[in-house]
């Protein structure tokens, strides 16, 4: 560490005279840090024993905690905040993006075709070729399109002896070639002449003729994911270290993993006994994995393993799927889809069933919807649930993940219920300028990315990426906060800019009330003493610096544990 670290001048004169009290291992000076503490939101030093906060103050105050072993990191002016919580992501995730097809920035799907022909040259003929990230909205062109997505064609053309399946963004929708739909017998199903073919929470999108067009929506991706080979505990331990690599990368201490399999479970328990868990994780168990629940209702939450790296006491359950692919749950049919009304992909019994026994056995239960039907019914179990365990009900801190779209009478529920929208606001700058097509004005108005609505009605509103939706940086999510535009800056004074987040607001979303969101503000969000050593610094004080230079932020150093983890190069 001693590489980081620079003792200055001023506080080696400073500390001349140190007393024999314990000292600290590591003294953080000179720059701008925000504690997230409201009675003492500056501080000129931190210091810290052990993974420890021991001291928050002023330079003067500092003096006894420097010894002859003291580490000094010098700020030289930088900004550091408490270490960024991603209030929800997807970790295995964001490292297998790296292993496979990362989609995210391509703008045609031209692009696409060659990076799948690409792929095909360099792989042996059966193996398959996976990716995610594409956005048919976001591309600079269109191909020709059925239901508003692209067809199976070209891409087969170029894979035609590799099965092929690439998720959207979203995670709610795939594209899958001719060879991919080959090996899952999906070929003429009915000889209707119609362009869906019904799935039980999903559809499987087909052309004028009744072929499928390689489009599977929610729940009937299951058709081809299922004949995809499983990962090898080789590729999951290899995810799982790209995936810590770009949490600490952009800063991240610590991250809600929203959706964790049993196979999952256990490689971040033996990560962790082993020293070797680097991000912090909150982890939300897949509700999909009925047996794995059934485990854990038996033996109950685990919390803070390993020096508080892993955290399992969460339930994760989908209500419904994503607007991109219309199968958000609305309310009132879909403006450019009439008679659409998106897809309900888990029963409502069964999220009230879970949320019953959540509250039962300790957990927290987190689920899914974006959709204002969707949102409407969730709120409706979860209260249904409360009243029925209403001694267990008093803290629960029951999650709706994304809550983007929401009918005005259910925003005051958030409050009322105490549940937590975890919103990303990294959604409302990508999406919102296509989203008003699936809308209409009218309802992006009322309740779409709504989160100074939320905070006014007094719901503790948190932040992230939702990675790999959308790449894991929270610098963007704090801009698409605080200016409600595009990452082009666009439109001037941005979308609805009453819905705008301060800049404090902002912040907090990513520190203390994402600490509050996972049962975790005593440990972390804030710099204060007793907490958790985790910092972020960056190269230019976010909370001041111009608008349009905010995208300009870098992270500099992130610290977890008073460990520096990562140093960004020159």
């Amino acid at each position: 560490m001693t590489r980081h670290c620079l003792s200055f001048s001023a506080v080696i004169y400073l500390f001349t005279a140190c007393t024999s009290a314990p000292k600290a291992d590591l003294l953080i000076t000179n720059g701008n840090i925000y504690t997230v503490e409201e009675s003492n939101p500056k501080a000129e030093v931190v210091a810290i024993v052990n993974d420890t906060i021991a001291f928050v103050g002023s330079l003067q105050q500092a003096e006894d905690w420097v010894g002859d072993d003291t580490q000094v990191l010098d700020l030289q002016g930088k900004t550091m905040t408490p270490g960024l919580i991603e209030g929800h992501a997807h970790f295995m995730g964001v490292g297998e993006n790296k292993l496979n097809l990362d989609l995210l920035q391509v703008k045609s799907y031209e692009e696409i075709v060659q990076k799948v022909a690409e792929a095909a040259r360099q792989t042996q003929p059966g193996v398959w070729i996976t990716g995610r990230g594409w956005h048919q909205d976001k591309w600079d062109s269109l191909p020709d399109m059925v239901q508003g997505f692209p067809v199976h064609k070209a891409l087969s053309q170029a894979a035609p002896n590799n099965p092929v399946y690439l998720k959207h963004a979203s995670g709610h929708a795939a594209l899958a070639n001719a060879k991919a739909m080959e090996i899952a017998g999906v070929a003429n199903m009915t000889k209707e002449n119609t362009q869906v073919q019904e799935v039980a929470g999903g559809e499987i999108i087909k052309d004028k003729l009744g072929n499928p067009t390689g489009i599977f929506n929610e729940n009937a991706m299951g058709a081809i994911t299922r004949h995809i080979p499983s990962h090898t505990q080789e590729s999951n331990l290899r995810a799982a270290q790209l995936a810590m690599e770009e949490c600490l990368a952009h800063g991240i201490t610590s991250l809600h993993d929203a959706g964790a399999t049993r196979e999952v479970v256990d490689l971040y328990k033996k990560l962790a006994a082993a020293g070797k868990l680097h991000t912090r994780l909150y982890v939300m168990l897949s509700s999909q994995d009925t047996s794995l629940l059934k485990d854990y209702y038996q033996k109950g939450p685990e919390i803070g393993l390993n020096n508080q790296f892993l955290t399992i006491r969460s339930i994760k359950l989908y209500a419904d799927g994503a607007l991109g692919s219309r199968g958000a749950w609305l309310l009132e049919a879909y403006t450019d889809m009439p008679g659409q009304f998106g897809h309900v992909t888990t029963p409502m019994s069964r999220i009230y069933e879970v949320s019953l026994k959540a509250l039962q056995t300790g957990f927290q239960v987190c689920t899914h919807a974006i959709g204002d039907r969707a949102n409407r019914e969730v709120l409706d179990q979860y209260e249904k649930a409360f009243r029925q365990v209403p001694d267990s009900a008093e803290d629960t801190r029951f999650r709706i993940e994304h809550a983007q779209h929401i009918s005005a009478r259910d925003i005051p529920r958030f409050a009322a219920l105490g549940v937590i929208p975890a919103m990303q606001s990294i959604h409302m700058s990508s999406d919102r300028p296509w989203a008003i097509e699936r809308l209409g004005q009218a309802r992006i108005e009322e309740g779409a990315y709504v989160w100074r609505k939320l905070l006014d009605a007094g719901a503790i509103v948190i932040n992230g990426t939702d990675a790999p939706v959308e790449p894991i940086n929270p610098v963007t999510s704090f801009y698409a906060s605080v200016t409600r535009k595009t990452l082009q800056g666009k439109p001037e004074g941005g979308y609805e800019p009453e819905q705008k987040m301060t800049r404090e607001e902002a912040l907090k979303s990513y520190t203390l009330s994402a600490a509050y969101a996972a049962f975790e503000e005593d440990l972390k969000g804030s710099i204060a003493p007793g907490k958790l050593a985790d910092f972020t610094v960056f190269s230019q004080d976010l909370m001041r610096v111009p608008e349009d230079q905010l995208l300009d932020t870098q992270v500099d150093y992130t610290i977890v544990g008073g460990k520096i983890l990562y140093e960004r190069k020159p």
